[in-house]
């Protein structure tokens, strides 16, 4: 089965008639491609906007049968109140055999059956609690209408409520509420929903004796449901077809034909990279997206032409431009002092390697007096040629001032003050500074925001010394500085560093980090310098692997033997 790369192959290799034919066949099946999916998702998109409407309508008109349901018996429970009072529960709660007034003869004196059955209710019953958390009342009347939910008799009732019913009942009898509905609705599908309205029935006192309730069926709901979805979704998809058919006749004119002019022309040039005789413009008279495309493929063909003219001059300006970089990067190398001293009180080794062609990072080295060894490791914001132009003034500043000032910190405030005088790109540079005294193998040193420089004691092992941090160079005006002192024995070993270090990353973006950096140097401690720093390189070279360099990298090392 030939591959997609084999196809293209093959046609690069046929003539260039055959060839315009193949990219005419393949450009008008994307186009009646492009065609359906364009359709589709209008027809797609109709029909999600006529459901969510179906939705909010059904909800809506569900809403408002059910307010009208619940509103009606609501006024039916109103209309039972003005036949009930306190003598007539008391009547029903008191009546025996004796008094010759029998119960149906009370509710028949009541109307209450008449006014059930001319409002088509369920039930209109009387209710009073029968204990004290209102999980048991007293159905004092009931009145039956189109429901048998209630068993018949004469007498009062006890029975449980759930716990809908109680919270209800509580409310009312509580005087918390003059009103309380449950609606039992069964569904979409099934019948015999209903509505429950209770209210408050009060005696002469205005205190609360009893909750007249009435159950009255939602017949229609259920059928009015079925009959409104029916009827909006039958008038939606008639639309949407309606829709889908225009924009189908709408499209083919404004957009398809446009885009078969568009890309005939397309197949052309890409087989014949030459002026068209016509422009598109002139063919497709549009001031929409059309038009513009248009516009924008006759601006193509051109720029493309010119393009292919002008390729050659930006593939030498290219070529000059990495000439230039590298220029750069042998000066930046030269201005690194990498011609180490021999010297019998100290061996001295750095190493730097930038991220990009060139690097922010530096080192410098140089002698004070006969007696004094002043050592720098910087690491400027940023990488590239920004950082590698404000790391050569930050190291012309730092060496020219070190040379005039009695202290790394009085060195690294005097550099900081030149620093934001012109320093309008905003960019900083953290600075490591010691000075070692060779006589007695006292360092004196500054930080300026750098990482944590690491000691060796002959015999023992590489160990951070947390030194005391200042702000870095060029961050902010009138800072301060101070120094701190440490001494460096006969075989100690001073080894300060930059970022790229511990944070030279893997391909899972794990960090090498300062333990792995410690590890590496304590490998083979005792090592000079000169060996040391490439042992340290080579396990993080084996630790990122080939994942590419995301920072510069840059170490020095001072092995102290002693006056």
């Amino acid at each position: 089965m030939k591959t997609e790369k084999d196809r293209v192959k093959q046609q690069n290799n046929e003539p260039a008639a055959d060839k315009k034919k193949g990219v005419v066949k393949y450009v008008r099946k994307l186009r009646a491609k492009i065609t359906f999916n364009v359709i589709f998702g209008v027809v797609s998109l109709l029909l999600i906007f006529s459901i969510i409407a179906i939705t909010i309508g059904y909800w809506q008109f569900s809403e408002r049968l059910t307010e009208q349901y619940t509103d009606n018996a609501v006024l039916l429970a109103k209309a039972a109140e003005v036949y009930l009072d306190e003598d007539t529960i008391n009547d029903f709660l008191g009546n025996d055999d004796d008094s010759g007034l029998s119960y149906e003869s009370l509710l028949a004196s009541l109307f209450l059956e008449q006014l059930c059955g001319q409002f088509n209710a369920d039930t209109i019953y009387v209710v009073q609690p029968d204990s004290d958390d209102f999980s048991r009342v007293k159905y004092v009347i009931r009145v039956y209408g189109n429901t048998d939910d209630f068993e018949e008799g004469t007498d009062v009732v006890v029975k449980e409520v759930n716990s809908d019913y109680q919270k209800k009942f509580k409310k009312i009898f509580e005087d918390k509420s003059e009103k309380e509905i449950i609606i039992n609705d069964k569904g979409y599908f099934e019948s015999g929903s209903n509505v429950v309205a209770m209210i408050p029935m009060r005696n002469a006192d205005n205190k609360i004796i009893a909750v007249i309730c009435v159950q009255q069926r939602m017949d229609g709901l259920t059928t009015s449901r079925v009959k409104f979805t029916v009827r909006v979704f039958i008038a939606l998809v008639i639309l949407v077809i309606i829709a889908a058919i225009a924009y189908g006749l709408y499209l083919n004119r404004s957009l398809i034909r446009p885009i078969k002019i568009i890309t005939n022309e397309t197949a052309r040039f890409s087989v014949e990279p030459s002026q068209a005789e016509k422009p598109l413009a002139d063919m497709i008279k549009s001031r929409d997206e059309i038009g513009v495309l248009a516009n924008s493929v006759d601006m193509l063909e051109s720029e493309t032409l010119s393009y292919i003219e002008n390729l050659t001059k930006v593939t030498a300006e290219t070529q000059r431009i990495g000439v230039e970089l590298d220029l750069a990067a042998r000066i930046q190398q030269n201005m690194l002092n990498t011609v180490f001293p021999e010297h019998d009180v100290f061996d001295l080794y750095a190493s730097m390697a930038p991220a990009k062609e060139v690097g922010g990072d530096f080192y410098d080295f140089f002698m004070v007096d006969d007696n004094h060894l002043c050592l720098v490791i910087a690491d400027v914001s940023g990488k590239g040629v920004p950082a590698s132009l404000f790391m050569t003034v930050t190291k012309t500043i730092l060496a020219d001032t070190a040379r005039a000032c009695s202290s790394p910190a009085e060195t690294l405030r005097l550099t900081n003050e030149r620093i934001c005088k012109g320093n309008k790109i905003d960019m900083f540079v953290s600075v490591w500074m010691g000075i070692l005294e060779l006589s007695t193998g006292k360092v004196t040193a500054a930080n300026a925001g750098h990482e944590y420089p690491v000691i060796y004691r002959k015999g023992g092992a590489f160990e951070l010394m947390r030194d005391k941090h200042g702000f870095v160079i060029g961050g902010l005006k009138d800072i301060s500085y101070k120094d701190y002192d440490f001494t460096l024995g006969e075989g100690d070993t001073l080894f300060v560093y930059t970022d790229g270090l511990p944070e030279a990353a893997d391909n899972d973006e794990q960090l090498f980090g300062i333990d792995r950096m410690l590890a590496a140097l304590n490998i083979e401690p005792d090592s000079a310098p000169c060996d040391l720093l490439p042992k340290v390189k080579s396990e993080v070279d084996a630790f990122v692997g080939d994942s590419p360099q995301s920072d510069d990298l840059t170490m020095m090392c001072v092995k102290y033997h002693g006056s």
